[in-house]
């Protein structure tokens, strides 16, 4: 039986594209870890997706994941899009690329490390775990802003 985990991950965006942050939660037998992080220049999506491959990575063995995200954009990748672009060799129904191939890839490589459960919860409604990964999000957006006007 491998560890269960919990992750709650999310995105943020000021102006899109514009300075971005990610935030995740992880929890695990009562004890949290915290990771966030931005960049100057990103969109949301791509905030939603690092997030998610950067909690997963955080993690140094297999385990049981239930991954928490109000990404619909992550949760529909995952489950409805991704095996259709891995068969079309990253391209969309439409033959065109696929937008952030180069997270979507390594989001499923850090997946196929787990066992991952994906869960959708909408934002902002005061979901505790939703809540404190969009703080953590907008801590990487600030750290992000300041490195652009550094």
């Amino acid at each position: 039986m491998s560890e269960q985990i919990e992750i709650f991950t999310d995105g943020a965006c000021k102006g899109n594209p514009g300075p971005g942050g990610w935030g995740a939660l992880l929890v695990f037998k009562g004890v949290e870890k915290e990771l966030w992080g931005g960049e100057a220049d990103t969109t949301n999506n791509r905030m939603e997706l690092t997030a998610a491959i950067r909690a997963l990575a955080e993690l140094k063995r297999p385990c049981d994941v239930r991954l928490v995200t109000d990404s619909e954009y992550v949760m529909k990748g995952m489950q409805e899009w991704l095996p259709n672009w891995k068969k079309r060799g990253w391209k969309t129904a439409a033959k065109q690329p696929v937008k952030n191939a180069d997270l979507w890839q390594q989001l499923d490589e850090q997946v196929n490390r787990h066992q991952v459960t994906w869960q959708w919860v909408r934002g902002h409604t005061g979901h505790p775990g939703n809540e404190r990964a969009d703080q953590l999000a907008n801590r990487g957006v600030e750290e992000a802003r300041s490195l652009k006007h550094a």
